[in-house]
């Protein structure tokens, strides 16, 4: 029998109670963040918005803030700062559909897009964050207004179990043991990343007869367009089977499914929109709309090889009410281009990098993908709980 066991077997062997959050803790809202007060890197007290989750520092635990204030200016806003430990997630609007959770490090404040879990004795922070970390959130949204939000007359009646304090003790030493794995391995993943782009930039800069050429030397660029009404279906068929696609990440990418195709060679894309400058590996055929550039390599260049080529590139692209790169201002840029031999030396390289930091199926990637998903079914397992029933 393991300690966790016996606990329960001990302390509660009938079940557990389950209390509305408003017995376990307090629930606080945020509060208006001025533009004049926003913008201080340093302060007394961290004043978190909901864009601060966002972070790679901030993934479970807040240590990291784009603004800081001082007791008076909170006093001044008549912000009250919650201790160490609060869990936070969004409350208003679309940010609620992410479903983010984060804990506090450190007394703070946070903006009125975000709501605050104060435990009491009663419940462990630690537990209570795991808990709500496997709730969706989205399902407290009301939708009366003219955006989505979570009242708090809404999450005052959620029950959760509520186990003795042993046993709560215990689950968080487990779930803790597995979260830290995770951790290693994403710190590693991240570690891997800067050694591929170091490598990357060493093996192309320093070649010793290299030569800069502007991309349209080396390659044939194309502007994405408009796939007609009548080509067009957001299905794959047997008909309609060539994908579509636009500048979004991965899976993101596939807009639909067409009949005709505008690319036929191997080429790579580069993001015109949004995610400017992000270029994947593209084979033929396919059929780029508009937020996409397709540059398509020249006799003597490898598509693999201009695809780490231009990962190196840093596009400024000049403000405008739709930021975007365009063809022309693509042909600006020079690519540094090595003998065919030596390009495809650099290719066979970068690919046991690439395959290490980026492949879903075999690299670091899969291994933190499986180690989550083991951590999620053994949290969801620790945290059901038999109801006990009233006396």
């Amino acid at each position: 029998m393991s300690r966790l066991e016996e606990l329960i077997a001990a302390l509660c062997p009938d079940g557990v109670e389950f209390e509305p959050l408003k017995n376990i803790c307090e629930i606080r809202s945020g509060w208006g963040f001025p533009n004049s007060e926003q913008g201080l890197k340093e302060g007394e007290l961290p004043f978190y918005k909901v864009s601060d989750m966002n972070s790679i520092d901030n993934n479970t635990i807040m240590t990291v803030s784009n603004n800081y204030i001082s007791y008076s200016t909170a006093k001044k806003l008549k912000c009250s700062p919650v201790p160490a430990n609060t869990i936070i997630f969004p409350k208003i609007g679309a940010a609620i559909g992410t479903n983010k959770k984060r804990i506090l490090s450190v007394q703070s404040c946070y903006d009125n897009n975000i709501v605050g879990l104060i435990p009491n004795n009663l419940i462990l922070s630690k537990f209570l964050y795991y808990i709500i970390e496997k709730t969706n959130i989205i399902q407290f949204a009301d939708y009366s207004g003219a955006m989505p939000s979570i009242k708090k007359s809404t999450l005052e009646k959620y029950k959760i179990p509520v186990p003795p304090l042993p046993v709560q003790e215990e689950i968080v030493r487990i779930l803790d043991k597995f979260t830290e794995l995770t951790a290693e391995l994403t710190a590693e993943l991240e570690k891997r990343k800067q050694q591929y782009k170091f490598y990357r930039d060493k093996l192309i800069k320093n070649f010793p007869s290299i030569v800069w050429k502007p991309f349209d030397e080396v390659c044939f660029l194309s502007a994405g367009g408009d796939v007609p009404k009548e080509h067009f279906s957001k299905e794959k068929t047997d008909v309609y089977n060539i994908p579509i696609l636009s500048n979004g990440i991965g899976e993101n990418a596939l807009y639909g499914y067409t009949n005709i195709a505008k690319v036929t060679s191997r080429c790579i894309t580069i993001a015109a929109r949004g995610t400017i400058g992000y270029c994947e590996l593209r084979k033929a055929p396919f059929f780029p709309i508009i937020r996409l550039i397709c540059a398509i390599p020249k006799k003597g260049i490898l598509a693999d090889y201009i695809k780490y080529a231009t990962q190196m590139l840093t596009f400024k692209i000049p403000t405008s009410s739709i930021p975007q790169l365009t063809v022309p201002m693509l042909k600006k840029y020079k690519i540094p281009v090595p003998p065919l031999e030596e390009q495809k030396r650099i290719v066979a390289i970068l690919d046991r990098f690439d395959a290490l930091c980026n492949d879903p199926i075999s690299g670091l990637p899969a291994e933190i993908e499986a180690r989550k998903k083991q951590y999620e079914y053994y949290r969801d397992k620790l945290l059901t709980f038999k109801e006990k029933e009233a006396d």
